[in-house]
């Protein structure tokens, strides 16, 4: 990597580390341009230059993090041996990172967030196929060992995920849920609700 490209990759990650700060400290209101360049010192130009707007830099920012939890939750799995010991271990993985990266998830469950999801979720699936891929391979192959019930796999993900992510909203939005109640009480109702036992 050239000297050029090291600066524009280290002006890249201070431009985004300088959003979620500036998210975090005043909300999604606070974002504005100006409010990012005076906080990283980095020029408008460059802003522009690498994001093309205030947009392009929010959702470049939302991607880095989404990246970050699926592969965290995609690790948990795949140190999984069963499909019940896997719901534990991605449950217990989604809500640590939300709690040891708080800014972020508050990002990550932020009405901007859930627009850009319904808008683009077409194009937010192809972008992290990498990580969707082994997780529907994950749930496809317990279906085929007879532990996860034969339900299409969106229905699956949304019998899993919807507890946890409303879990970790309610948290992020209220603090009235202690995430280690939840990390331990939400698998083994998860699990029943995907379990072939079950019905």
């Amino acid at each position: 990597m050239s000297p050029k490209q090291q600066r524009g990759e280290a002006t890249v990650e201070l431009l985004l580390d300088t959003a979620l700060r500036v998210y975090a400290e005043g909300g999604e209101q606070a974002l504005t341009v100006n409010a990012v360049t005076k906080a990283s010192g980095v020029s408008l130009g460059s802003l522009y230059h690498h994001f093309g707007s205030i947009d392009g830099l929010v959702d470049a920012l939302l991607m880095r993090w989404l990246e970050r939890l699926l592969g965290e939750m995609v690790t948990a799995l795949e140190h999984s041996r069963t499909a019940r010991t896997g719901v534990r271990a991605l449950t217990r993985a989604y809500l640590s990172f939300v709690r040891e990266h708080r800014e972020a998830g508050m990002l990550l469950h932020s009405s901007r967030a859930d627009r850009l999801g319904m808008t683009q979720a077409a194009r937010l699936r192809d972008a992290q196929e990498a990580r969707l891929t082994p997780m529907a391979a994950w749930v496809a192959h317990h279906v085929e060992k007879g532990e996860i019930a034969p339900l299409p796999v969106p229905l699956i993900e949304s019998l899993v995920l919807g507890p946890v992510v409303g879990a970790a909203r309610r948290w992020l939005t209220f603090g009235d849920i202690d995430l280690d109640e939840a990390a331990r009480v939400l698998p083994e109702r998860i699990w029943r609700s995907i379990s072939a036992e079950a019905v």
